[in-house]
């Protein structure tokens, strides 16, 4: 009888091993189907949220400089927002890199807001910095102001050819939105 009790001690210990592998495998199985369920729920939701291709396609925006001549400005939409691209003449380089930094409400050298070796380009938001207008000085016969660059007529701020506040109210330059070169006649907005 002994015998028997120790047999069957020794076979339900040994039993009680292969139960506790069982239970901590069935306990992976369980974790590893639980997080991958989670995630197969999460993705959908998570990639929804991303900017649709119709958004990204507006966050680039390529502008051909070709046609544009040397004094001439355009307006292009680029997020929704106007931007100046301005192909800039020799004299008015001349006039926005000689201007005395102590006549600049928001002092910026001309060198910081256009790309060195493509200094006739000047690329800047056509927004007012004051309420959000948008300042004359696209067309030619448009009025730019005192210093040649743009004219804003709702409260008469006036900026330079670099895009500097120069007199009126704003408190700021325009800004330069990121841009690149791909090429001497190409640009890449955004």
């Amino acid at each position: 009888m002994a015998d028997t009790m120790s047999g069957t001690a020794h076979a339900s210990g040994h039993g009680s091993g292969q139960d506790v592998n069982k239970r901590d495998f069935l306990k992976l199985v369980a974790g590893a189907s639980a997080a991958i369920g989670v995630g197969a729920i999460a993705w959908p939701l998570v990639d929804s949220m991303n900017p649709s291709k119709d958004v990204l396609a507006l966050s680039e925006l390529e502008v051909d400089l070709a046609p544009i001549a040397a004094g001439q400005a355009i307006i292009v939409s680029w997020r929704g927002s106007p931007v100046f691209v301005r192909h800039r003449t020799a004299t008015e380089i001349k006039e926005a890199e000689s201007a005395p930094m102590a006549d600049l409400k928001d002092p910026q050298t001309d060198e910081a807001r256009v790309k060195k070796g493509h200094e006739e380009w000047l690329i800047v938001s056509a927004v007012c910095t004051h309420l959000g207008c948008i300042p004359l000085g696209a067309k030619p016969t448009d009025p730019r102001g005192e210093f040649g660059g743009w004219f804003c007529p709702c409260h008469g701020s006036q900026y330079d050819t670099s895009g500097r506040i120069r007199k009126g109210p704003a408190p700021a330059n325009l800004p330069v939105p990121p841009y690149a070169f791909l090429n001497d006649t190409k640009i890449k907005i955004g």
